[in-house]
């Protein structure tokens, strides 16, 4: 069983909005790092924005301030990732990932030992 499940990846004009969703039901009883990472072609992964479940203390990268949003429900067990005026370096696989470490943030994919298999976003000029 995948304990985290990534959706709503897809194609979106430059300026557009996608919302990703990552399934995280396993992860819902405990307090976690939770957060989204991505990675381009040719590129390292890199973070982009982070929650930690015990306290919402949150994390972004300075290139997705101000346009994603990073967000649970209610019931943290699922997590969101709301991208707006999307860029075409935007482009990339992105990664739901959970972890322990604090302070939570998305600066060293090694903190987390959880990852889902990534969904697609693609963004034209």
């Amino acid at each position: 069983q995948v304990p985290l499940v990534e959706s709503g990846g897809g194609s979106v004009r430059a300026g557009g909005s996608l919302k990703l969703s990552c399934a995280a039901s396993e992860f819902a009883y405990s307090s976690y790092c939770m957060a989204w990472f991505r990675q381009a072609p040719g590129k390292e992964r890199e973070g982009v924005a982070s929650i930690y479940t015990g306290g919402l203390s949150y994390y972004y990268a300075d290139s997705v301030k101000g346009r994603f949003t990073i967000s649970q429900d209610n019931g943290k067990t699922t997590l969101y990732l709301q991208m707006n005026s999307l860029k075409p370096e935007d482009t990339a696989m992105y990664y739901c990932a959970a972890g322990f470490k604090l302070p939570c943030t998305a600066k060293a994919a090694r903190d987390f030992g959880y990852w889902g298999q990534g969904t697609q976003v693609i963004v034209s000029s």
